[in-house]
């Protein structure tokens, strides 16, 4: 099916990266050079069109994914500008998803870094198209040694476009260009780098490689499809060298996207599924304008004067003002007031969003994150394949200075969570503690700042609490009869349960197995209930039990005195008494950490994880005199590791967290746990 015109104009590049990296100094020159602004914006003076939120501009990076478009040359860009910092993964990973290309940009500096190693795997994991953006090539670094190095990590497949020439100050094309005619190149030769590229690309396509074999060359105008095809299949990714700072390369740079990477009709379809869980089949949404409506939300915010914004990606279909769409399996449908059209934090009403278009609808309470949006009822089963989101573990009590902001510190971090699916808040059962977990200490870190300064919200935090669990190690029986008398009519339950170990992260299994009666079907959700009260509680230390099978098989009921509360404590208390009996065990959260520092302090990082023990797994040494620790540890022992890391790499390591698993805390560990705890209930 040919493209249709509007939808073949769009183009949708997402830039990622670690920080430092440049991104938001790339975009400002692409927008510059694109005729999208009168000057480039800077970082340090916080004028740049990304960088508005007012915690950016203090803090001197970027803390949210922003969306910025070009028009040039008849061609629609739009770019997300993502943060570097693995603490914002929650705002950088949702792009992948409204995009046909991702752009990795890498500091020529500091070389091939951890984070841009991840951001490559989850584009590649992703099926987006990819590039690599090498910016900062006036600084002198061996961009020759650079490029072998990409090579080494991503494979052969990392090839140039084109090559810096005098000393970083230019580059000079190799994909439209054969004869280097223009400057000598800083290394290697127009020539090879052209014929290594047209090679690459014609292996996807037979006839194409008949004729290169035959005349020795293609014309590279000829290779529009067997290009996209090899960027689709991840045959080739682009290396193309930039400087944001001096703008060269810049201009080559906005010629690639609109030439060479794909509009939404040559690109991967996007993971959506129909059905739930293991019935779910794949369905391909069709980047045709006359089709009905499939869009996604991958991103929500609170604009201080519109409202809640919900930034959209269209796939299928065309969406214009009064528009009546569904929310996933949401029955009633909503009416669209405007489309914008979003710059920055510059709102821009549009009159349609088509295949392609990246926009968003204001004043629309139903839309969350990765919310599908459709307008025809066979729909309603429809969704994208889930992210894979790092777990967030790193935890923070919080509670408003003022009793009276109680109500209000919940509604901000309700908004505020909304915004980030990699911030979670939950109410801590056993403590009535108010919990925030995210990825790491710059997440809490800035979401603090963002309830003082932004929503003038002062709190009290406490230490980070760690996410243990407890769980049981064999099988064991709980028995509590509950009676209490007090003059009128009392209260009276009596359970008899058993509980066994499930494997780790199986969850939880609650199973009636009780006959003739004794206890009526119409309390058996009480006592679950309870069951669940005493694991949500803690048993041993006050953390949540996990991975565990409860069996209810006996008990007893009075006609008179027997309620749903005295069934509840019966089986909270059945449920503690069993697990004190079933050996049971804390578990800690164990990380996999990426740390990446100077090849001198190698050897003192490895060993300062050993005190903590943490158990390397690999190392990994680059070109650039860096090298990068694989390892598991406890998050507890990791607890201000920054600092730590700073004072034994002079300021020069960083590093990574995901969650790994759990596994059982050592024996000190566990009584000291265990002494803390102060049950409420015994």
């Amino acid at each position: 099916m040919p493209a249709h015109r509007d939808v073949a104009s769009r183009r949708t590049l997402a830039l990622v990266g670690p920080s430092a990296a440049g991104k938001t100094s790339l975009a400002e020159a692409v927008l510059w050079k694109a005729g999208a602004l009168g000057a480039p914006g800077s970082v340090e003076k916080g004028t740049t069109v990304s960088d508005w939120d007012p915690l950016e501009k203090r803090s001197l990076r970027s803390l949210n994914a922003t969306l910025l478009h070009v028009e040039h040359r008849g061609i629609t860009t739009y770019l997300i500008d993502t943060p570097g910092a693995p603490d914002f993964l929650g705002q950088s990973l949702p792009a992948l998803e409204a995009v046909e290309s991702v752009a990795v940009v890498i500091n020529a500096s500091l070389g091939v870094e951890p984070m841009a190693v991840r951001m490559m795997q989850w584009a590649k994991d992703r099926d987006r198209d990819r590039l690599i953006v090498v910016n900062r090539i006036d600084t002198g670094a061996d961009l020759q040694a650079l490029v072998e190095k990409i090579q080494a990590v991503f494979g052969k497949e990392c090839l140039p476009v084109n090559l810096p020439a005098q000393k970083g100050e230019t580059v000079v094309d190799c994909f439209w260009s054969r004869d280097g005619s223009g400057p000598a190149p800083d290394f290697g030769s127009v020539e090879a780098a052209h014929r290594a590229l047209v090679e690459q690309v014609v292996e996807v396509d037979a006839a194409f490689v008949e004729r290169y074999l035959e005349d020795g060359d293609v014309d590279p105008a000829e290779l529009h499809a067997p290009l996209e095809q090899a960027m689709r299949e991840g045959h080739l990714v682009p290396i193309c060298f930039v400087s944001a700072r001096t703008g060269a390369g810049v201009p080559e740079l906005l010629d690639i996207i609109e030439r060479l990477l794909p509009d939404a009709t040559e690109t991967n379809p996007p993971a959506f599924l129909e059905g739930e869980g293991d019935a779910a089949k794949p369905i391909e949404a069709v980047p045709d304008p006359s089709k009905h409506v499939l869009a996604h939300v991958f991103k929500v915010s609170q604009d201080p004067y519109v409202g809640k914004l919900g930034v959209i990606r269209v796939h299928q279909g065309t969406i214009t003002p009064n528009s009546q769409l569904y929310v996933g399996d949401g029955r009633r449908p909503f009416k669209v007031g405007h489309l914008f059209r979003l710059q920055g934090n510059k709102l821009t009403e549009v009159a349609k969003a088509v295949p392609g278009d990246l926009c968003a609808i204001a004043k629309v309470d139903e839309l969350q994150f990765d919310a599908v949006l459709h307008d025809a009822a066979e729909d309603a089963h429809i969704h994208l394949k889930p992210l894979q989101f790092p777990m967030p573990v790193h935890g923070l009590a919080i509670e408003p200075k003022r009793r009276a902001d109680e109500q209000r510190l919940h509604d901000i971090l309700h908004k505020v969570v909304s915004e980030d699916p990699c911030l979670r808040v939950e109410l801590a059962a056993g403590t009535h503690e108010t919990l925030v977990y995210g990825l790491g200490e710059l997440h809490l870190r800035t979401l603090l700042d963002r309830l003082t300064e932004v929503h003038g919200c002062q709190v009290d935090t406490r230490p980070p609490r760690i996410a243990y669990r407890e769980t049981v190690g064999a099988p064991a029986e709980g028995h509590y009869r509950h009676k209490k008398q007090t003059g009128g009519a009392g209260q009276f339950g009596e359970v008899f349960l058993r509980i066994e170990p499930l494997p780790r992260g199986a969850g939880f299994e609650f199973v009636d197995a009780v006959r003739g009666g004794a206890i009526p079907g119409n309390f058996m959700p009480a006592v679950e209930k309870g069951v669940r009260q005493a694991m949500e509680q803690g048993v041993i230390a006050g953390y949540p039990v996990v991975d565990l099978k409860v069996t209810v098989y006996d008990g007893k009921h009075h006609t008179v005195d027997s309620k749903e509360i005295a069934f509840v404590t019966a089986g909270r208390r059945a449920l503690v008494a069993a697990v004190r009996e079933a050996r049971p065990s804390v578990l800690e959260p164990i990380v996999d950490v990426e740390i990446g520092v100077p090849e001198q302090n190698l050897g003192d990082v490895t060993g300062d994880l050993a005190a903590r023990r943490g158990q390397v797994t690999g190392t990994q040494a680059s070109a650039d005199g860096r090298s990068t620790v694989m390892a598991l540890a406890p998050l507890s022992e990791l607890a201000s590791y920054q600092s730590r890391l700073n004072a034994l790499t002079g300021g020069q390591g960083s590093y990574t967290l995901a969650f790994s698993h759990y596994e059982p805390v050592p024996p000190a560990v566990q009584a000291d746990l265990v002494a803390q705890y102060r049950p409420r209930d015994e």
